[in-house]
């Protein structure tokens, strides 16, 4: 066969877990080549929080957290209902960890522990995040070690059709350059193209509960890496999960963290009454945001709340930057400012408080942060939509697509939302905080060491 260049690992896919995938078979010696098709590296990490999930970290360690991969893999299997793919589960929450120590003493990725809050999901405090919340922060510390450590980053660049050996095996791929399409030798290649979130048929397809919401992940996710996968004979595992996000900001479309929830408030809709037990997560309570009039709701938290989040998180900054915050001394006049039922929201906010301090709650919610809530009160109007998809190819603990009949495609790797994830079989009620950069920067590096390993 000819080509017009070769590598011995090309990576397609230029987000958080193309780019770990790069450094990791990078670091075990392979020459490494990535593509991106857009003319920026980023994709949903880009938009992410950044945060990365690590059981068992010297950082958890220093604060006085103990944890465990197999406290992790407990955790993610309750939260998923047994669903979840076990050794993926159980190979990520070993990966975890390491991961963590490895971005940042090796590749410069400035993470740190989040000590004071237990995310969705997760037993103990296991979160490790950027300053400032933002994933853009993660990808530009990836891409600079990608280019100092001797890999052709190239953005702009579609991959469009994977090359076979007379084996059926991978030998490369087909890319396209200025017009003109080039045939690129590869002994391995790692498919990071994220999941299908931007494209409506597949969608449609195979999450039609949320086909119809608006999508705030990545435009370029439009499912290739798992189109090709089903092309070479691979099987698909979870197809109808997702990670959907309860709270982001209207208009403003900036993403309120969930942070304001765990750490006290709630939600209410467009009535100002509440409606659903808000501990499911900023991802289990989508389907229930969504099915609200207008599709709409508020976030209610007090001042406490507010100055815990100015100074950590860079979307809310930007939220009350842009006038999405409205603060008030009372409950009513400020719900009346937002366009509630002041005397409603006055009612339901007492009926939180006494849930908060000991009565039963009708919703079933047992863990309220630092509720009961005192004026003054923040009130943030939002609206759901779907951030990423969590099912995919089926793959080995080694990240390698399977057949139906559990062979897997030599020479081939899927990673992050190109393979399924560990968010189970029930839509988006299985989603634990972070486990979306887990699986794409987890499953990246496992992906990147044994394909340089196995040259």
């Amino acid at each position: 066969m000819a080509w017009d260049a070769q590598t011995d690992v090309l990576v397609v896919g230029g987000g958080g877990g193309g780019l770990v995938a790069a450094l990791a078979a990078r670091e075990s010696g392979a020459e490494v080549a990535l593509v991106e098709k857009h003319d920026r590296l980023g994709g949903n990490t880009a938009l992410s929080s950044g945060s990365v999930p690590g059981a068992g970290s010297r950082f958890q360690q220093a604060a006085g957290v103990e944890d465990s991969a197999d406290r992790m893999a407990l955790d993610i299997m309750r939260q998923t209902d047994g669903t979840a793919p076990e050794h993926l589960v159980r190979a990520l929450a070993r990966e975890s960890g390491p991961l963590v120590e490895w971005m940042v003493d090796h590749l410069n990725v400035p993470l740190s522990f989040v000590p004071d809050l237990k995310k969705v999901g997760h037993s103990v405090p296991r979160t490790h995040g950027p300053m400032g919340r933002q994933g853009a922060t993660v990808v530009a510390a990836l891409e600079q070690q990608a280019r100092d450590n001797g890999i052709l980053v190239s953005p702009g660049n579609p991959v469009r059709r994977l090359l076979q050996n007379s084996a059926g095996g991978i030998a490369g791929a087909v890319i396209e350059n200025g017009g003109t399409e080039h045939r690129i030798g590869a002994r391995k290649v790692i498919l990071a193209t994220n999941g299908f979130g931007a494209n409506k048929k597949m969608l449609r397809d195979y999450i039609p509960e949320i086909a119809e919401a608006p999508y705030f992940g990545h435009q370029g996710n439009m499912g290739e890496g798992i189109i090709w996968g089903l092309e070479l004979g691979a099987r698909l595992r979870d197809m109808g999960a997702y990670q959907g996000h309860a709270s982001v900001s209207h208009p403003q479309g900036a993403l309120m963290t969930w942070s304001a929830i765990e750490r006290g408030g709630f939600l209410v809709n467009l009535e100002a009454e509440r409606f659903v037990d808000e501990s499911l997560g900023y991802s289990g309570c989508t389907s229930a945001v969504r099915a609200q009039t207008e599709h709409m709701a508020f976030v209610v938290f007090d001042d406490r709340v507010h100055h815990y989040l100015e100074p950590k998180a860079q979307d809310y900054r930007d939220i009350v930057a842009y006038g999405g915050a409205r603060r008030g001394a009372e409950i009513e006049a400020l719900g009346a400012a937002c366009g509630l039922d002041g005397r409603s929201l006055g009612e339901t906010l007492a009926r939180y408080n006494s849930a908060a301090g000991g009565a039963a709650d009708p919703f079933g919610r047992k863990d309220f942060g630092g509720a009961p809530l005192r004026p003054p009160f923040t009130l943030v109007k939002v609206t759901a939509g779907l951030f990423h998809t969590q099912g995919g190819l089926d793959v080995n603990a080694n990240a390698q697509p399977l057949r139906d009949d559990g062979t897997a495609i030599e020479n081939l790797y899927a990673v992050g939302g190109t393979a399924v994830g560990v968010s189970g079989a029930d839509g988006n009620k299985g989603y634990c905080s972070a486990n979306g950069l887990l699986a794409a920067l987890g499953l990246g590096r496992i992906a990147g060491r044994h394909a340089g390993r196995t040259l």
